[in-house]
């Protein structure tokens, strides 16, 4: 998990790595430096968001949420056995935490990395946008993969291009899904 701070209508952006996801009590160093910015006159026009993997449990979140403006959470597949696969983790409690998020106005933005090959969106598109619009008017971000940076078995991933990436939006919107941001850039 790491916070990202925006400033609005301006270009700084900090970022603060934490391990607050395999280390569950590191989330009270976010809940302290939001509390710390949302407390401090020159800084309370900063926009406090949270870059998660989701796996925060909901204890977690409800001590971050006071003083979190919105988390940015990403879902690599659809079922667990393929995001097993994919992150050597189970997505249920992911789903858990979206669904957590979205209740109480903080899911900022739900992220698909679109890997050819790799994810299993297409087959249960269905099911991915009933999901998506049962958490109301959320910003659906679909990332491109690209195998930069990467390692592993991964590295020789093809990356995403833009007909596949524009093929999986047009599967959402076709299905309700309304507010899509698409890569602004293909690697």
């Amino acid at each position: 998990m790491c916070c990202v701070i925006f400033v609005k209508h301006r270009c700084l952006l900090k970022v603060l790595p934490s391990a607050a996801e395999r280390r569950p009590r590191n989330y009270r160093l976010l809940v302290a430096l939001f509390t710390a910015i949302k407390a401090d006159p020159q800084l309370q026009r900063l926009t406090c968001l949270v870059d998660s993997n989701g796996q925060l449990s909901e204890t977690g979140w409800q001590k971050l949420l006071p003083v979190c403006d919105g988390v940015m959470l990403d879902l690599k597949a659809w079922k667990s056995e393929c995001h097993h696969r994919l992150t050597g983790r189970d997505n249920t409690h992911i789903k858990h935490s979206i669904r957590f998020l979205a209740a109480r106005g903080k899911l900022a933005e739900l992220r698909l990395l679109v890997i050819p090959g790799q994810v299993d969106y297409a087959a249960h598109i269905d099911s991915l946008a009933a999901f998506i619009t049962s958490l109301g008017e959320v910003p659906v971000r679909l990332n491109a993969f690209h195998a930069h940076g990467v390692y592993g078995e991964a590295k020789a991933w093809p990356g995403a291009t833009p007909q596949e990436v524009e093929r999986l939006a047009d599967g959402l919107r076709a299905r309700g899904v309304a507010k899509l941001i698409l890569p602004a850039l293909y690697l």
